[in-house]
C-alpha cells in the first residue's frame, strides 16, 4: 500500500469537515471523493487527526457507530436531529452527498 500523503489527510480532513450538522457520511463517500482506494485508509486518518473535526458523523457502510464510540456518538448525533433507529443511523435519510 502506497502511503498517505499529507494532500490526502488534508483533502480528508476537508471533506468531513464540511459535513453538515444533522448529516453524516460513510468512510467510503468520503475515500470515494478524496480519490482514495479504500475506506480503511480514512478510518486511519480519522483514528490520527480528527480530534479537532466533526468525527462523529463519519459512520461505518451499516450506519453503526464502532461499538466503543457507539453511546458517545449516538448522542452527539441525535443531538443534531439525524434519525437513528435500533442504534443505526438511517444513511438513506441522513447522508450528506459530496
Amino acid at each position: 500500500m502506497a502511503a498517505t500523503t499529507e494532500e490526502q489527510i488534508e483533502r480528508v480532513r476537508e471533506l468531513v469537515a464540511s459535513i453538515p450538522p444533522g448529516t453524516v457520511a460513510t468512510y467510503g463517500d468520503i475515500a470515494s471523493a478524496a480519490g482514495l482506494s479504500s475506506p480503511r485508509t480514512v478510518g486511519w486518518i480519522m483514528r490520527t487527526d480528527a480530534a479537532d473535526l466533526p468525527w462523529h458523523r463519519v459512520l461505518g457502510a451499516s450506519g453503526r457507530p464502532a461499538p466503543h464510540l457507539a453511546h458517545r456518538q449516538l448522542a452527539k448525533l441525535e443531538l443534531e436531529g439525524v434519525p437513528i433507529r435500533d442504534g443505526r443511523v438511517d444513511l438513506a435519510v441522513a447522508r450528506h452527498r459530496f
